[in-house]
C-alpha cells in the first residue's frame, strides 16, 4: 500500500508541482468505505504530493445541493464525485464544467487516455473514477431458510416478509418496480418515459410503501440491516461488500436487476479553483489510484487500472455480472429527472 502511495505521489508531483499551492481545495464525495478509499489512493497522497490542503466532504448524491450553489452565486464545492445518472442534468444545466480530457496523462503502461479510459468514462463534465452498481441485500440472520434471489422477490412481502431499505429518489427504484412487475431490461426507458408506465412503477411501488423505509445516504444501507431496521436493502455494491469482508456481516448480496452506472470526478462551475481542481482530477484518475477502488469492490476507470487488478476480486466487481444488469441511462433521468422527482415526492405523501 506504501508502495502504491510512493508511486501516485510521484505521479502527482509530476503533475501539480508547477502549480502547488497551499490553497484549500473542497472535494465532495459519499463517505463511508468509498469514501476511505478514495481518502487513501487519491486525497492523501495528492496532499502529500503537491501540499494542497483538501476538504474532503461528505454528500447524499443528487443535483439539489449543486443547483442551489449555482443559483445562489455561492460556490462552496471545486470537485464533486456524481453519479453519471446525475451528470447529465448537472452538465446541461450548467452546474458543472466542461473538462478538456486532453489534458489526462496516459496510463501507467504508456496507454494515451482516450483510449485508456473505457468510452463510458470520459464524459463531457466529468472523468470516470469507478464502475458500480446497485443491488440489493439481506440479511441472513432475517431469512435462515433461504432469502430472496431476484427482484420479484424483493417486491414479495408474502414470501418474503420484512422492511425494505431504499434510498429516497425515484432513480433505481422506478426501474426495479417496472422490472419486477415484469418489463424486460431493454424496454425499461422506454416505457418508464409514458404516463402508463409511470403509473405502472407507482403502483408496484404501492405494494411495498407500507414496508419500505427511506434512506438519504448509501452509507445508511449496511447500517438498517445491521441494527435489524429493515430485512433487505438496496445498496451501492461496495457499501455491502465492505461490512461483509471488514466486518463479517451475515448479508447476502444479490445481483439480479442491478442497475449499474459510472462515478466521475467533476468540476463546480464558477469555482475560483479550477487549475487545482483539474490538477487534483488527472492525479486521482491515474492508474495506481484507481486500482486502489478494488478495496471496495469498484471497478476502475481504466484499463491499465484493470490489468492491476487480481482474478478472484475481478468476480467481486460489478464488471462481472453486466449479463443480470440495467445501464442506468443519464440522458432518460436528464430529460425526466425534475418531473418524475415532482411525481415521486407527491406519491410519497399519498
Amino acid at each position: 500500500m506504501k508502495y502504491h502511495h510512493l508511486l501516485l505521489a510521484a505521479g502527482a508531483l509530476a503533475l501539480g508541482a508547477q502549480g502547488a499551492t497551499a490553497q484549500d481545495l473542497t472535494v465532495t464525495s459519499f463517505g463511508g468505505a468509498y469514501g476511505a478509499a478514495q481518502q487513501e489512493h487519491m486525497i492523501d497522497p495528492y496532499v502529500a504530493a503537491t501540499g494542497t490542503n483538501i476538504l474532503f466532504e461528505d454528500y447524499g448524491g443528487g443535483v439539489a445541493e449543486m443547483k442551489a450553489q449555482s443559483e445562489s452565486g455561492n460556490i462552496q464545492w471545486d470537485v464533486v464525485d456524481i453519479e453519471v445518472i446525475d451528470l447529465e442534468r448537472a452538465c446541461s444545466e450548467g452546474y458543472v464544467a466542461v473538462i478538456d480530457h486532453s489534458i489526462l496523462p496516459p496510463g501507467d503502461d504508456g496507454t494515451p487516455a482516450a483510449e485508456d479510459f473505457i468510452p463510458e468514462a470520459l464524459h463531457e463534465c466529468g472523468v470516470g473514477n469507478i464502475v458500480w452498481s446497485i443491488i440489493f441485500a439481506h440479511s441472513d440472520d432475517a431469512y435462515p431458510d433461504g432469502g430472496p434471489q431476484t427482484i420479484v422477490d424483493f417486491f414479495d412481502t408474502e414470501n418474503f416478509p420484512g422492511k425494505r431499505g431504499l434510498r429516497k429518489r425515484p432513480q433505481v427504484n422506478m426501474e426495479w418496480a417496472l422490472m419486477a412487475d415484469g418489463v424486460a431490461p431493454e424496454e425499461v426507458y422506454e416505457v418508464l418515459a409514458t404516463e402508463e408506465g409511470q403509473q405502472r412503477a407507482f403502483d408496484k411501488l404501492d405494494t411495498i410503501k407500507d414496508d419500505i423505509v427511506w434512506y438519504d445516504s448509501w452509507s445508511q444501507a449496511p447500517v438498517l440491516l445491521n441494527d435489524g431496521g429493515a430485512q433487505m436493502v438496496q445498496s451501492a455494491n461496495g457499501r455491502i461488500f465492505a461490512a461483509i469482508k471488514d466486518e463479517g456481516a451475515p448479508f447476502t448480496m444479490i445481483w439480479d436487476s442491478h442497475v449499474y452506472d459510472l462515478d466521475v470526478w467533476a468540476v463546480m462551475e464558477g469555482t475560483e479553483k479550477m487549475d487545482t481542481a483539474l490538477d487534483f482530477i488527472k492525479s486521482a484518475t491515474m492508474t495506481i489510484p484507481l486500482s486502489g477502488m478494488q478495496d471496495v469492490a469498484y471497478g476502475p476507470t481504466r484499463r491499465s487500472a484493470q490489468a492491476l487488478l487480481p482474478e478472484d476480486i475481478k468476480q467481486d466487481l460489478p464488471t462481472a455480472h453486466l449479463d443480470k444488469g440495467l445501464k442506468a441511462d443519464g440522458i432518460f433521468w436528464a430529460d425526466f429527472g425534475e418531473s418524475l422527482g415532482e411525481k415521486f415526492n407527491e406519491w410519497l405523501l399519498q
